[in-house]
């Protein structure tokens, strides 16, 4: 685990979880249940995952780097009641079930078209449409 700028990278893996699991302090149960069921389902499919979390902004992102807006493509932001698990570029894929919103403006320079979904229980992190956001987030490569 490193630090770059105000944010602790892990490049371990899922075992390393020691500055997810400070995020999580003081979270409620579901929350803290909610939030690791994403961590793993991110690591489960991209097991070389890089993991940032930013314990200042009270959030965590995964990506293929640890810079958040070109080589991350999904962050987490655990709340009182639920998790908002977002994607950088959530208006660009595909998402057929319609889980993300349709409206929103863009980020970045106009690059990032970004969306998130409210997860209220861990049982939501297995619908198989997350899943699938999930998959073609991590595929996804914004243009330039």
């Amino acid at each position: 685990m490193s630090d770059a700028r105000a944010g602790t990278v892990n490049t371990a893996g899922v075992t390393d979880a020691a500055a997810f699991l400070a995020l999580m302090d003081g979270r409620p149960e579901h929350v803290q249940a909610i939030a690791t069921a994403v961590r793993n389902l991110f690591y489960e499919a991209l097991p070389e995952t890089v993991e940032v979390v930013w314990l200042t902004q009270g959030t965590v992102g995964w990506g293929i780097g640890f810079k958040k807006f070109t080589e991350q493509f999904s962050y987490l932001i655990p709340l009182k009641g639920h998790v908002t698990l977002g994607f950088y570029c959530g208006g660009d894929l595909p998402d057929p079930q319609g889980l993300l919103p349709t409206g929103g403006g863009r980020q970045g320079g106009g690059r990032l078209s970004m969306r998130s979904v409210k997860l209220g229980t861990d049982a939501a992190v297995r619908d198989p449409a997350l899943r699938a956001l999930k998959e073609y987030a991590a595929a996804y490569v914004p243009p330039p």
